[in-house]
């Protein structure tokens, strides 16, 4: 557990603040991690890049670099905008939503939290933190889960808002999909630039 908050320090003073926690190190430290951190180069277009695509990647719970690359195909196979595609296709993350709705603090203890069992997907247990979840789909925390201390904190914590496209049943933990948010619809905490992971990814 601590190697995983250092790790999680260490990308936020990389890429700076990524998912609004008021404690974090950037607020100490507003330089780069590393013995020259402080000393940074102008990026050239292709660091911007990869710089946004590492956030992007980050503030999902650091995905693999193989389903990433998966999803960029994804996006741009489909119609509309790319961008806007990639968005969808990350929000839509089981453990995303299970973020998001509150029912735990941190996108990692999320895809902990599907990882072993406590969620079910219309009335069906899911342990794939990847899931893909479709529009009307409802999530709900297992009956013996509810009563987690983790659960019971995350869901009355009021550091962070549920998003317009997951209608929360506080009473019951659980969580209804409503629809695949746009780009502008993500409370990001701090500013995500998809278009340029998707300018990356067509070099």
């Amino acid at each position: 557990m601590k190697s995983i908050i250092s790790a999680k320090k260490k990308k936020e003073r990389q890429y700076g603040v990524i998912w609004g926690n008021p404690n974090s190190s950037v607020a100490k430290r507003e330089y780069a991690p590393g013995q020259h951190g402080q000393r940074r180069k102008k990026a050239t277009d292709y660091g911007v890049q990869l710089s946004a695509k590492q956030k992007l990647k980050t503030y999902y719970g650091n995905v693999s670099e193989k389903q990433f690359y998966k999803y960029y195909v994804e996006a741009i196979r489909r119609s509309g905008d790319a961008a806007e595609n990639l968005i969808g296709i990350l929000e839509s993350r089981l453990d995303n939503i299970v973020y998001k709705a509150k029912f735990v603090p941190t996108i990692f203890a999320a895809r902990q939290f599907v990882n072993h069992g406590h969620v079910t997907v219309n009335g069906k247990k899911v342990n794939i933190p990847s899931y893909m979840l479709k529009t009307g789909d409802v999530v709900e925390v297992r009956a013996k889960s509810k009563q987690l201390p983790i659960v019971i904190a995350a869901l009355e914590s009021t550091s962070r808002d549920v998003p317009s496209y997951v209608e929360l049943d506080t009473k019951k933990a659980s969580a209804k999909y409503a629809f695949v948010p746009k780009f502008e619809d993500v409370p990001y905490a701090s500013v995500m630039e998809p278009n340029l992971v998707i300018e990356y990814y067509s070099r």
